[in-house]
């Protein structure tokens, strides 16, 4: 059996399938971001392509074409299997102000926020990058995102950061969320990302 993936999240399982015997079946489920993908599955017998939401089809191509597989039937037969799924990568932005280290207020805001998603994960990863926008040299640009890096990283720590792992990085004025001219103050460039997985 041959599965070809296109952008799918895919769950497979071996059960009774309506009345038969014990079939092994792919079913294609939404991504968190909402897309489906596609896929086709190739017994040797013909390939099946598979590209809508909770759509299956049995892996050794004998119930032909594919299936739809109701919400019921999937919680039961995947059930475990998304139980056991750890947490998908998060990442959270938060902006400043120029020239510093001072958050916007609607950013302060996030903190409690990022803290309550390493604590539901328990152990996690966090990094944090420091961004900034093109105003001024590379040097003082570098220097400023390690400084926003590290005060976010300061702020969650003392307010209970608990991470398996902590990177604090700047690229400074390099990966710039919105490409500007050299000098331009672009409040979204202003920036640290903590992601989390």
């Amino acid at each position: 059996m041959l599965a070809r993936l296109s952008g799918a999240l895919v769950l497979a399982a071996s059960v009774a399938l309506a009345g038969c015997a014990s079939k092994s079946y792919v079913v294609l489920v939404e991504s968190p971001d909402g897309s489906t993908g596609a896929i086709i599955v190739d017994s040797g017998r013909g390939g099946q392509l598979v590209n809508r939401k909770n759509q299956g089809v049995t892996m050794d191509g004998a119930n032909g074409a594919p299936f739809d597989v109701e919400a019921a039937r999937l919680q039961a037969d995947f059930a475990a299997a998304r139980d056991a799924q750890p947490a998908l990568p998060a990442r959270y932005q938060f902006y400043f102000n120029t020239g510093g280290t001072s958050l916007t207020t609607e950013s302060a805001n996030f903190i409690p926020v990022v803290l309550e998603d390493v604590r539901q994960r328990g152990a996690a990863a966090v990094s944090i990058i420091g961004h900034t926008d093109t105003v001024g040299d590379d040097a003082s640009n570098e220097k400023l995102g390690l400084m926003r890096a590290r005060s976010i990283a300061s702020m969650l720590q003392r307010t209970g950061l608990q991470a398996l792992e902590l990177s604090i990085v700047s690229h400074g004025k390099r990966n710039l969320l919105v490409p500007t001219a050299d000098n331009v103050a672009e409040p979204r460039n202003r920036r640290v990302e903590v992601n989390i997985r």
